[in-house]
C-alpha cells in the first residue's frame, strides 16, 4: 500500500467509513502483529495488542500527518502499546508478588523470598527505565530508524525506500543513534 493509498484509508476512517479501516488490516494485519510478538514474545498477547492496535487506529486516524512514512508511524504506535502492556502488566505482577509476599511473612516466612523478588524487580524497573531514558536522548529520525531496523527487522534499503530518504543518510543516521546509545551502555 502506498503512503498515497494509506492517506486515503485513514481520511475514510475520519469519515466513519469502515472500508478504509477493512484495508489497513487486510494489508498490515501480519506487518503489525509480527511488530508486536517480537516485543511481548507471546502468541496470545500479541494477537489481543494487534487488535487494540486497529480499534486505536480507527480512533486517532484524525492525527495521522502524511509524509512522514505510513509504516514507520504504525510500527512506532504498536511497538509502544506493546511496551505499555508489559509496564502495566509489570506493575500488576509487581502487586502480586508484594501481596504473597506479605501474606508469607504474616506467616512467618518469605522475608528471604520477598527480597529477591524485590531486587529482581527493582533490576528491571531501572533497565527499564535506563532504556526509555537512552532512547530519548535520540533524536526522532533517529529513534525511527532504529525502531524500523531492530523492531520492525527492515534492511536499510527498505527503510530508505519507506522514508523515501537516501540510504547513506539512514545508515549514518543508525551509526548517529547506535554511538548515542553505547555511551548510554547499550550494545
Amino acid at each position: 500500500m502506498t503512503d498515497q493509498e494509506f492517506e486515503s484509508c485513514m481520511i475514510l476512517m475520519t469519515q466513519g467509513d469502515r472500508e478504509g479501516l477493512r484495508l489497513v488490516y487486510e494489508e498490515y494485519i501480519g506487518y503489525i502483529y509480527a511488530i508486536v510478538l517480537d516485543v511481548l514474545k507471546n502468541k496470545e498477547n500479541a494477537e489481543d495488542i494487534s487488535t487494540d492496535f486497529f480499534l486505536k487506529l480507527w480512533h486517532i486516524a484524525d492525527t495521522y500527518k502524511p509524509g512522514n512514512g505510513h509504516r514507520g508511524w504504525m510500527a512506532r504506535i504498536a511497538r509502544n502499546m506493546s511496551i505499555d502492556f508489559i509496564r502495566k502488566h509489570k506493575r500488576e505482577e509487581l502487586n502480586d508478588m508484594q501481596q504473597a509476599a506479605e501474606e508469607g511473612d504474616r506467616e512467618g516466612a518469605g522475608s528471604l523470598y520477598e527480597g529477591d523478588v524485590t531486587s529482581q524487580i527493582e533490576d528491571e524497573v531501572i533497565s527499564q527505565m535506563s532504556l526509555t531514558e537512552a532512547l530519548s536522548y535520540l533524536n526522532e529520525k533517529e529513534r525511527e530508524v532504529i525502531n524500523l531496523k531492530i523492531i520492525a527487522d527492515m534492511t536499510f534499503k527498505e527503510i530508505a525506500e519507506l522514508l523515501q530518504t537516501p540510504m547513506g543518510t539512514i545508515t549514518w543516521r543508525y551509526q548517529s543513534a547506535i554511538k548515542k546509545l553505547r555511551r548510554c551502555g547499550y550494545e
